[in-house]
């Protein structure tokens, strides 16, 4: 600190001549020790909650993991290499098991010498949706129209076969298996989402007739659970046919599954809707914009940013809602495990349990990778708001 007279007599200014370095925050408001004070010891009635989950985790996580991975039979033709040996040795879970029927679970009963197609189906759906969630991907709008329009008509004529090229006809009774269950939940968030924002453009409409109509249809659709819709799909919606006109198998959950999830999504997307300030309704009137213009460029960007959480939420219960179609015959990944299961080759007692948790780490990792990029979108949606 420099101290420097202006005049003989005057007072002193004290000028700092340089500036100085920021002292460090206490000990006590930093570090983990302070974390942990602040968010799980910062009460008694915290304190008690933090033991109590600990304890819980104690009691779950070791044998867990000692079932998935420590005693875990990793290679085996049969059921023998899972079932104890005269010394009792403790047999965890039959990943063996999992690795003889992968081929099974992954596409069902589909042909062999045919799978090469659903191997091609799985690259082109990643290539489609790599493109559409990557935000700095170049020309998205391709991949838009590759995602919603080449990659529907290029799935069909490669699971289903088209014999003018070669590709010998697969009926979807052979399909099976996670393909089943992508198929199946695909087709479900692909379509939920333009009809849930009709839907609720619709509920919200002046015209008494269109109101009433979506009205109706959401709240009896959403008045019953899924597995309902989808009896129906399968057992009604064939006696409104004429006569000697069927609809496949698969296509009747996918119809089902489609119609449920829109319901839903349009009450979400109707709540962002709602949640617009009004100023953004009128200035965009103010500008000379129709509805559709107005709703397409200014109301429903600002109305989807809102609800990002929602709709996730919606199709992260739609992904695992799948696993209902096995209730109607079609064999998904959870009917596929039931199937094999119980098959006298790998009867062992830690089978099934071994193909429950299978099935859980592949939900969980699909639908943990839809909840992590929805939290990125938020955070840079956020970001662009700051500005």
């Amino acid at each position: 600190m420099a101290v420097h007279s202006l005049t003989p007599g005057a007072d002193l200014a004290y000028v700092q001549a340089r500036s100085s370095d920021p002292l460090p925050p206490p000990s006590l408001v930093r570090g983990p020790i302070a974390w942990l004070r602040q968010n799980l010891f910062s009460s008694i009635p915290n304190a008690i909650l933090t033991f109590a989950v600990l304890g819980l985790l104690l009691l779950i996580i070791p044998p867990t993991i000692r079932f998935l991975l420590i005693d875990a039979v990793w290679t085996g033709a049969d059921r023998a290499a899972c079932r104890e040996d005269m010394a009792g040795r403790p047999v965890g879970a039959c990943w063996a098991f999992v690795v003889d029927r992968i081929g099974y679970f992954t596409y069902g009963g589909y042909p062999v010498e045919s799978r090469w197609r659903v191997d091609l189906w799985f690259a082109m759906l990643a290539v489609g949706i790599g493109w559409m969630l990557w935000l700095k991907a170049p020309r998205r709008d391709v991949g838009a129209v590759y995602f919603f329009a080449i990659f529907p008509v290029a799935s069909f004529v490669l699971l289903t076969g088209w014999q003018a090229i070669g590709l010998t006809p697969v009926a979807t009774a052979f399909w099976g298996g996670i393909l089943v269950t992508l198929v199946v939940s695909i087709v479900g968030i692909v379509f939920s989402l333009p009809f849930g924002i009709l839907l609720a453009l619709g509920r919200r409409s002046k015209l008494p007739l269109v109101k009433l109509a979506c009205v109706v249809f959401i709240e009896v659709i959403r008045g019953v659970p899924l597995i309902t819709v989808l009896i129906m799909a399968n057992t009604m919606l064939p006696l409104f046919l004429p006569a000697g006109v069927s609809v496949d198998r698969l296509l009747r959950p996918l119809i089902g599954v489609a119609i449920f999830a829109s319901a839903y999504m349009a009450e979400v997307v109707r709540g962002g809707l709602q949640a617009v300030p009004k100023g953004q309704y009128e200035g965009a009137m103010s500008l000379g914009l129709g509805y559709w213009r107005m709703m397409l460029f200014i109301v429903l960007p600002q109305a989807l940013r809102i609800v990002i959480p929602g709709i996730v939420n919606t199709f992260i219960g739609l992904f695992k809602d799948t696993s209902l179609v096995y209730v109607i015959g079609v064999f998904d990944l959870m009917k596929t495990i039931e199937a094999a299961r119980i098959d006298p080759q790998w009867a062992a007692p830690t089978v099934s349990n071994t193909g429950y948790a299978f099935a859980a780490f592949f939900y969980f990792v699909c639908c943990f990778g839809m909840s992590r990029y929805s939290l990125m979108v938020e955070r840079k949606l956020a970001a662009g708001q700051r500005r």
